[in-house]
């Protein structure tokens, strides 16, 4: 219980705009819960998570769409974190799912835990018109350069279709591990980079409006030529966290 205090607390005084005390606990249960598996544990130094749903602005009651969430060890602290009245859809495009079956078990696992019944996993085409205005957060994280490698997938279209899902006032959250300056989409299929300017670009074409960004993930002395998973920099990468709004109050 201190321990929650604690990191309610520095949640606090971090100063995100129109954020509670309510949120800031639930966002600080959901880090310190004793039952999240130490593999996800271990990682929080480096994922700096309660800073993550903090910047997301993630409360009790809101709908998330975690797109591409691998391990879903988002998709877990989003789960605690808008609690029983909330809900988590961990999503993947059909487009991936067909070459992946996988990549939504660990999603279905932890929807099968009484704790995170709150949890769908979900798979259709990426352009699909899913029901609109449903969404408080849109989140991909170390995953936007993935899109990209999608044969023929119009990245405008998907960030539209994604803006359509979210009510208005809505953010959507884009992490991911930087390319350097100006090499746009070149690395996302060898080195799993991508340039945040095209980001930016990409997502702003789709009607959204840039709304900040945390240098939290930074980390100005990778040189952005390495793969990602290069044991030299693995856990180490100069990582962007771009935040946009679709316009309108929720």
């Amino acid at each position: 219980m201190i321990r929650v205090a604690r990191l309610t607390f520095a949640l606090m005084l971090a100063g995100i705009p129109a954020f509670t005390a309510a949120s800031a606990q639930s966002i600080a249960a959901a880090v310190t819960d004793p039952t999240r598996p130490v593999a996800d544990r271990d990682r929080d130094a480096a994922r700096k998570p309660a800073e993550m749903l903090a910047f997301a602005g993630v409360k009790p009651g809101m709908v998330v769409i975690d797109v591409l969430p691998g391990g879903a060890y988002f998709t877990r602290l989003f789960s605690t974190a808008v609690g029983p009245t909330g809900k988590v859809i961990g999503y993947v495009p059909d487009e991936m799912y067909a070459g992946r079956p996988k990549s939504l078990d660990a999603v279905q696992a932890l929807a099968a835990e009484p704790a995170h019944s709150n949890v769908q996993a979900l798979h259709d085409p990426a352009l699909a018109p899913g029901p609109a205005n449903v969404a408080d957060v849109v989140w991909t994280s170390q995953n936007y350069h993935d899109l990209h490698n999608i044969a023929g997938l119009d990245m405008i279209a998907f960030n539209k279709a994604l803006y359509r899902a979210l009510r208005p006032g809505g953010v959507y959250i884009v992490l991911d591990h930087a390319a350097a300056a100006g090499s746009g989409a070149a690395d996302t299929n060898t080195l799993h980079r991508i340039d945040p300017a095209v980001v930016r670009k990409e997502v702003e074409a789709a009607g959204f409006k840039f709304d900040g960004e945390s240098k939290l993930l930074a980390n100005p002395a990778d040189p952005h030529t390495a793969k990602v998973f290069d044991p030299a920099i693995r856990g180490h990468t100069d990582q962007f966290i771009l935040r946009f709004r679709k316009p309108g109050r929720g």
